[in-house]
């Protein structure tokens, strides 16, 4: 009996790779980057990137490719890599087993950032959404120094943009450095005054105290 060809990895990255050697199901084919119950979590322009258009139903619109290219430049077609590494971080969030599993995801999403991060230009809309994204999974895998300088990579890149603000400010509060914590967050309300979520974490910082430092 012939087997079904293994279809290439190559076009699929680093989170391709992984997943392939995570997911391999008992007749040892892999399973591929996703699955179709990952999708409806992604953006939308995710159904129509590559390697998703032709899996996803309805992915395989001229149209609608035509629309997100126009929207995204260029870089559109790198943004499938954006979208790994949002499967990968909400399969290390949302469905991990373990803190293994959860960190293996999650360091995994870093490269797929990482390879759209480096062949976009600097203007490109997406780019501080990106920079944001990995830098709270940084901090997550305990690399917070690189993880605040992703975060302050999206600020320098659109000021008005509040995530970054908010991720630096909980990781000063976890490790309470209040001052610090609260500054982001004056920081971020001067640059987006309407942001609720920084309103919410400032309020919430005046009814906390400093930790104690250990003896």
């Amino acid at each position: 009996m012939r087997l079904p060809s293994v279809p290439s990895l190559k076009p699929f990255g680093l989170y391709g790779l992984l997943l392939a050697m995570l997911l391999r199901p008992a007749h040892g084919l892999p399973q591929g980057l996703y699955e179709l119950s990952d999708v409806p979590l992604l953006p939308p322009y995710c159904k129509y990137a590559q390697d998703f258009r032709d899996r996803v139903p309805g992915g395989n619109s001229p149209a609608d490719i035509e629309r997100w290219g126009s929207i995204l430049g260029p870089t559109f077609h790198h943004i499938h890599h954006y979208c790994y590494g949002l499967v990968a971080t909400n399969r290390g969030n949302l469905k991990a087993k373990d803190q293994q599993e959860r960190l293996r995801h999650l360091k995994a999403s870093i490269g797929e950032f990482n390879y759209v991060i480096e062949r976009a230009p600097a203007d490109f809309s997406l780019l501080p959404e990106i920079l944001t994204k990995k830098g709270e999974n940084l901090i997550k895998v305990d690399r917070a120094p690189e993880g605040v300088r992703a975060l302050e990579q999206a600020i320098e890149l659109k000021a008005d943009y509040w995530p970054p603000y908010a991720y630096i400010s909980d990781y000063y509060r976890n490790i309470g450095e209040l001052t610090k914590a609260r500054e982001q967050l004056e920081s971020g309300l001067a640059n987006a005054p309407d942001a609720q979520p920084l309103k919410r974490r400032l309020a919430s910082l005046a009814n906390q105290k400093p930790k104690r430092a250990t003896p």
